[in-house]
């Protein structure tokens, strides 16, 4: 079918943002279109992570020696960012993460994994499924975004070398599959993390049994909400982790079918919306996880709220759903995201 472009009026950084949807058979158009509809200052911003000298990233990068997989994911989401905006030298870059992690792989296809500086260690294997189902999401969702822009060839060989290795790593998470119930009901965020990770992953490997394990992680997330839908963080509500569930299963919903969950995703993106401050300052009043000083990160800092996730699931939520409200939600998100000092890096 042909595409169409819709222009929505909206305020975006001043612009004009484009949605693209399908005469019939298509509810969505594809990621790499609506990421391409995304100014490039803001997307690269976002999602335009870059390792250093070493290839490391994130956490591994604050740390300055190799923690683990799961904090390399930005690698990924910085080629996606070069893909996008036309730049195979930024993604070229960002590739060299890529190979790094990939070094990194041991022979059950799981990933090798130092202490981390706050004394815990994704060693154990319910750890292990963890960090390696983290770097998967974003790997997957990476091929996947490749794939359906015009830069596949530039990519394809380096993608077909590391296709046993990726065969390697989603079985050793597929074995973890009760841990994950165990270890991440109580954070549903990380359950829809785990189902990307196996849907898109699956997708790119044009496996069947990954995707349904995908589906039903999802349906598992979908139980994990209270009575208003709104996504359940350490038995409450949390404005940062819920607005995690529904960035990463959106970006699921644009290459695995769902539906179950787009359903869910305007209950929990109400309340949300009820979390934006006009000065674009995300409420943390009554979180159970975040701002408020309940949980600390790898390096013993208090969780704080991570804007830049805020607007790219205010964007895309927009942008797919035509919803005013959430697109200007962004737009005061990421103006108080600019003003607001450097953090220290993220995994």
């Amino acid at each position: 079918m042909r595409l169409t472009k819709l222009i929505l009026i909206c305020s975006f950084l001043g612009a004009r943002a484009v949605a693209i949807s399908n005469d019939a058979s298509r509810a969505i158009p594809t990621e790499y279109e609506i990421l391409r509809a995304i100014p490039r200052e803001r997307l690269i911003a976002l999602m335009g992570d870059k390792p250093d000298e070493k290839g490391f990233m994130g956490s591994n990068h604050q740390g300055g020696y190799w923690i683990e997989a799961g904090t390399q994911r930005g690698c990924c989401r910085g080629v996606i960012a070069g893909v996008v905006t036309d730049d195979l030298a930024r993604a070229d870059d960002a590739w060299r993460g890529i190979e790094l992690t990939f070094s990194h792989q041991r022979a059950d296809g799981g990933f090798e994994a130092n202490d981390r500086p706050n004394g815990k260690s994704a060693k154990p294997f319910g750890a292990a499924v963890e960090t390696a189902f983290f770097f998967l999401q974003e790997f997957g969702r990476m091929i996947l975004v490749i794939r359906e822009s015009p830069y596949e060839a530039h990519f394809h060989d380096r993608i077909a070398a590391l296709e046993p290795k990726l065969r390697r790593a989603t079985a050793f998470i597929s074995s973890g599959y009760d841990a994950i119930i165990h270890d991440s009901s109580h954070a549903v965020n990380r359950i829809v993390i785990a189902a990307k990770a196996f849907g898109t992953c699956g997708i790119a490997l044009h496996d069947e049994q990954l995707i349904a394990i995908s589906r039903k992680l999802i349906a598992h997330a979908l139980t994990l909400r209270d009575k208003d839908g709104v996504f359940i963080e350490n038995g409450g509500r949390d404005s940062s982790y819920n607005v995690v569930s529904i960035l990463f299963g959106q970006v699921l919903a644009f290459h695995v079918s769902v539906p179950e969950f787009e359903t869910a995703l305007p209950a929990a993106m109400a309340w949300e919306l009820t979390r934006i401050k006009p000065t674009g300052e995300v409420d943390v009043t009554d979180n159970t996880r975040t701002g408020v000083g309940k949980e600390a990160s790898y390096f013993g800092e208090p969780k704080s709220v991570n804007y830049g996730e805020v607007v790219q699931a205010l964007t895309l939520y927009g942008m797919v759903h035509h919803d005013q409200a959430a697109l200007a939600a962004a737009d005061r998100v990421f103006a108080f995201m600019q003003q607001k000092p450097k953090a220290k890096v993220k995994s």
